[in-house]
């Protein structure tokens, strides 16, 4: 049956085509079995030099103790609620940047006088070392979730309204000057052009956003949390267990990982949906 399906979907492609799409299919299984394999690789190079002594496992960990320190976080309970709060936290943080970043956007595309005032203050707020911002976060917002999801807040957010705004500022010229020969109006012309013109520039918006917030969120559990996982990497420094940095950090890639190919799933949704359009 899956057969006979696949042959009724490639029935209108030529040949050359469907050649074509066979050797991509190949052409991405090579990719995918390549990263595999270097990961692989690094895996058991690590395991190997660690075994044998030369590399201090003391100092760099090695997978295998990665993995006893993993079981005992998780046999204690203490695993789920340090993600947990991470996950929360870095989510909420997209969420709101993502939002207000888009609607500063608009208003900034709107009211063309206000974004010649605001723009260089935007400019130079992203700019800024966030970092420099902890101690006045940490006073304003207290040392609870609120200061963490500030601090990532403050590294997404202005970049957000940057990378927005300059796409909808470049959409073109000549369509603009259609819709407004034809009558539209200024929110016909956000809803009708603008917007669905940016969806693939709001899109790769999300994605920066993604690697933003993980990074405001960890930064914000370095300096005030009591838990998290930024909270397990800053203390298995200090007591200078350096197998519990690692699997933290591990666990950090991968949920991070996650949430980036959670986006990308979403772009591609959008751009077949256009496509189909």
């Amino acid at each position: 049956m899956t057969k006979r399906l696949q042959k009724n979907e490639h029935a209108d492609y030529s040949p050359e085509h469907i050649a074509y799409l066979k050797n991509e299919k190949k052409h991405n299984i090579i990719i995918a079995l390549s990263r595999a394999g270097i990961l692989i690789f690094v895996i058991l190079l690590w395991e190997i030099l660690a075994r044998t002594g030369a590399i201090d496992s003391f100092i760099s960990s090695s997978p295998s103790r990665m993995v006893q320190c993993f079981i005992e976080l998780v046999q204690g309970g203490e695993l789920g609620k340090h993600i947990g709060i991470t996950l929360w936290e870095t989510i909420v943080s997209f969420f709101l940047a993502t939002t207000l970043g888009t609607l500063t956007a608009i208003i900034l595309w709107w009211f063309e006088s206000v974004r010649k005032v605001l723009e260089p203050y935007i400019v130079i707020l992203n700019a800024l070392p966030k970092i420099a911002l902890g101690p006045i976060i940490i006073i304003w917002m207290g040392t609870d979730q609120p200061a963490i999801i500030t601090m990532a807040l403050a590294i997404s957010l202005f970049i957000t309204i940057l990378n927005t705004l300059s796409g909808f500022l470049s959409v073109e010229k000549s369509k603009l000057m259609l819709m407004k020969t034809l009558g539209a109006n200024k929110w016909q012309i956000l809803t009708k052009l603008v917007l669905p013109a940016n969806l693939p520039n709001i899109i790769d918006a999300l994605k920066i956003n993604v690697g933003m917030c993980w990074v405001g969120t960890i930064m914000g559990e370095y300096l005030v949390s009591h838990a998290g996982l930024g909270y397990l990497i800053i203390y298995g420094g200090q007591i200078f267990k350096l197998d519990l940095v690692m699997t933290s950090t591990v666990i950090l890639c991968i949920l991070a990982g996650l949430m980036y190919y959670a986006v990308a799933l979403l772009q591609r949704v959008v751009s077949k949906k256009l496509n189909l359009e």
